[in-house]
């Protein structure tokens, strides 16, 4: 069944997760995060995965956590929910965490409290021109539990941030784009097209730059200059010897003999 929850296939170095629960807007339940969590983790290795796209099937990306198991676990002591959202949904931002390879948001339509928190914890957004994204927990006397509260105002700011979590207002994808939370918004039938371009495109660069890329900024978010300074000058250090590096300067050299 879990199969069926979460497509996952892999085509030309892009690995691409789908949330298979359309008559549900691809709210999740347990069955369908441990799926998730687990092909993220097996992707950390896999030298066939370079980028991988997440997206929804149906007319959602994901509209957060499934109400009925939300109230299945009311009657249960208050660690329950706790262990639930740390063993098992947090597991999916936590082997994010891990990747140092591409992750790129296909959000093909609404993406919705926990929703909205997996696609943020994204390395890159392209949204469809008809999509919405709301931060809605506060509407049932919650707090982003998913890692909102961590990544939203990294991407917007926290002033930002925060009205948005306190209003739970709804954005359209325009909006979205404008203050930074989705990096390009396209019509609703280009959505994977672009995004498998974009991702298509970074797995043809040389991918140890690409992921040492990722490591260095998310570094950069909470550290010194001096000390980023030193992680980056080593990185630049390995690289230079990667063969990647050389052969791309034996071909400049080349182009730059035969315009002389």
């Amino acid at each position: 069944m879990s199969k069926e929850l979460i497509d996952f296939s892999v085509d030309a170095g892009v690995g691409i997760l789908t949330l298979n629960r359309p008559h549900k807007l691809n709210a999740f339940n347990l069955e369908m995060v441990k799926r998730w969590s687990s092909i993220l983790e097996g992707a950390i290795d896999d030298p066939d995965i370079r980028v991988i796209i997440v997206t929804g099937a149906g007319r959602a990306f994901c509209a957060g956590g499934d109400a009925t198991d939300m109230l299945d676990r009311m009657d249960k002591p208050p660690s329950n929910f706790k262990d639930f959202l740390w063993h098992d949904v947090h597991a999916v931002p936590k082997a994010l965490e891990r990747i140092d390879k591409p992750v790129i948001a296909a959000l093909n339509g609404t993406a919705r409290g926990a929703g909205l928190d997996m696609a943020l914890m994204c390395d890159l957004r392209i949204a469809a021109e008809s999509a919405t994204f709301s931060e809605s927990y506060i509407n049932l006397g919650l707090i982003a539990g998913d890692g909102g509260t961590y990544y939203l105002p990294r991407l917007i700011g926290s002033a930002r941030a925060l009205e948005l979590f306190w209003t739970a207002d709804e954005i359209s994808a325009q909006e979205a784009e404008r203050i930074g939370l989705v990096n390009r918004v396209v019509p609703d039938d280009q959505v994977m097209k672009a995004s498998l371009e974009l991702a298509r495109k970074i797995a043809g660069q040389p991918q140890e730059a690409v992921r040492y890329y990722k490591r260095a900024v998310r570094h950069s978010m909470n550290t010194t200059l001096a000390a980023h300074l030193d992680m980056v000058s080593s990185h630049m250090a390995v690289l230079q010897h990667t063969a990647d590096h050389c052969d791309r300067v034996n071909a400049f050299l080349s182009r730059s003999r035969v315009e002389k």
